[in-house]
């Protein structure tokens, strides 16, 4: 409380009744695959192609990690997050990885290159930038084929969060520094440079040749992965922003024999099962290889009966250029369809069902599905990629796997995630606020507003607010016995809008002078 002790004018700041929602982002992919170099641990998040290239390296024959992130890319998206599999555990330092791999002194530091990291990696020290700096301060530059790819601008060895192994452990894709015995600080190392060349591990723990993306035995596990080690579906599980997932290359390994159909099929259960219990992002499945309407269905039916409303399958496959086979390839359509999200949520809104829109990249489709095929996979969940004369290949259905007719349409579920999302973010700041009823009133207008702006964009269903949603928090949602408890009640109910998928015209034949209209 301000005290007034002095005759005079005060000013004094008060808080508005209620505090904007901002909306979140619903377009951040994530991909799990193979590439030719990149760790095996821990999410990578990659802004755009190139700085894809920088780090996992370039279209692999074979492998469709890369080509799906480019597909995500050409299509609309703008960011993901990639996690590289295949290494064997795919943890940096199981079965003894971290004590084979290249090492050199830094000082009074052993460096050592990350499992799977490949390439001239060199280390070097020199002096921060800036007049005087700290005597004990320095800047560490890690380079890989005579590039800077890390930058650790001013650390010391001081025990402290600039500790240069600290830093390491914390941010490096690519190094790991071991600090010497316990006991006082080591002095700074002086200015100079070492190099390593690390070469990434195949799947048997033996040096795999440069550029080597495939590994030859592999198993449901390294896909779902550990939430400790940062590997897998478990890696995804610390980035909160992720909205969508895709493993295209579980096709890969189905193909080359590594993975049979009946695993390829746990481990899009175990990618359906990380997303529900995220709850706020979906699996983009893809169906095997080469198969016709008749065995898509077939196996749809009767070995992925999957029933989730966090997951959703295309078919068929997309044929698009491969850099990496100097051909036109077919390729799962998981990545491409990801970038087609991103472009109608940029374009229309997450409300709007992504479909009835162009795969850019593709040029043809791996079956060409009539009407009647149509017919019968659209019941059971499968979102069909359509080729239409002038009009180019288009996604031709917006459902998710869902059995439960409430959450039938892609869009409605992905709409849920939005809200709800962004209510949790929007209102942390009635925490440990006052539990009465002008709380609850504030509450009441900070939801409304946020639900009104949705509206008018046309999200929700209904000529006006009150029939497109509604906002209670009063006594009645919070009796006593709640606020004894310490909670705040809330129930929201919205009316979310829903795709026109058959559109119907009846026309009939009127006789002469019969059809006219009255004014």
């Amino acid at each position: 409380m301000p005290s007034y002790l002095s005759p005079g004018v005060y000013v004094e700041e008060m808080e508005s009744g209620s505090r904007p929602i901002e909306g979140v982002g619903t377009s951040v992919a994530a991909f799990v695959g193979f590439a030719e170099r990149g760790p095996f641990h821990e999410p990578t998040l990659i802004t755009n192609w190139t700085q894809f290239v920088g780090v996992f390296g370039d279209f692999v024959e074979g492998a469709y990690l890369s080509t799906s992130v480019y597909g995500f890319f050409a299509n609309g998206g703008g960011i993901c997050y990639v996690v590289r599999i295949g290494g064997g555990t795919d943890t940096p330092t199981a079965g003894g990885n971290a004590e084979d791999a290249p090492r050199a002194q830094l000082g009074p530091y052993v460096v050592r290159a990350l499992p799977g990291v490949s390439g001239e990696i060199s280390v070097e020290v020199t002096d921060p930038e800036g007049e005087d700096p700290p005597q004990d301060v320095f800047r560490l530059l890690v380079k890989r084929d005579g590039e800077v790819v890390e930058t650790y601008p001013a650390v010391t060895t001081k025990r402290s969060k600039e500790n240069v192994a600290t830093q390491v452990a914390a941010r490096s894709r690519f190094i790991s520094l071991e600090e010497p015995g316990k006991g006082a600080a080591p002095a700074r190392p002086v200015s100079h440079s070492v190099t390593l060349v690390a070469a990434p591990q195949s799947s048997t723990g033996e040096e795999a040749p440069p550029g080597s993306a495939l590994p030859e035995v592999l198993s449901a596990e390294s896909y779902v992965g550990d939430p400790d080690q940062r590997t897998g579906f478990g890696g995804l599980e610390a980035v909160e922003e992720i909205t969508m997932v895709a493993a295209p290359d579980l096709m890969s390994a189905y193909e080359r024999g590594v993975l049979d159909l009946e695993t390829v099929v746990s481990v899009q259960q175990g990618l359906i099962a990380h997303c529900e219990a995220m709850g706020d992002r979906i699996a983009i499945l893809d169906p095997p290889p080469g198969m016709s309407p008749q065995q898509v269905r077939s196996w749809r039916q009767e070995s992925a009966g999957f029933d989730s409303k966090y997951a959703t399958l295309y078919y068929p496959w997309i044929k698009v250029f491969d850099p990496g086979a100097g051909r036109n390839a077919f390729i799962p359509p998981s990545g491409h369809i990801a970038g087609v999200w991103a472009r109608n949520d940029e374009s229309r809104g997450v409300h709007k069902a992504p479909a009835n829109e162009v795969v850019r990249g593709a040029v043809a489709l791996q079956t060409q599905i009539t009407k009647g095929e149509h017919d019968l996979l659209n019941p059971i969940g499968l979102n069909c990629i359509r080729a239409f004369p002038g009009r180019g290949i288009r996604v031709w259905g917006a459902r998710t796997l869902a059995a439960d007719p409430a959450w039938r349409y892609l869009n409605v579920r992905r709409l849920f995630n939005y809200l709800e999302e962004s209510i949790l973010a929007g209102t942390q700041w009635v925490v440990f606020e006052p539990n009465d009823d002008a709380l609850w009133a504030r509450v009441r207008r900070t939801i409304s507003a946020f639900l009104v702006n949705e509206w008018r964009r046309g999200a929700l269903f209904g000529l006006t607010p009150d029939d497109a949603f509604y906002v209670k928090c009063d006594r009645e949602t919070n009796p006593p016995e709640s606020i004894d408890a310490g909670q705040v009640i809330c129930e929201v109910g919205v009316a979310p809008v829903k795709p026109a998928e058959f559109v119907v015209f009846r026309l009939a034949q009127l006789s002469g002078g019969t059809g006219a209209v009255d004014e």
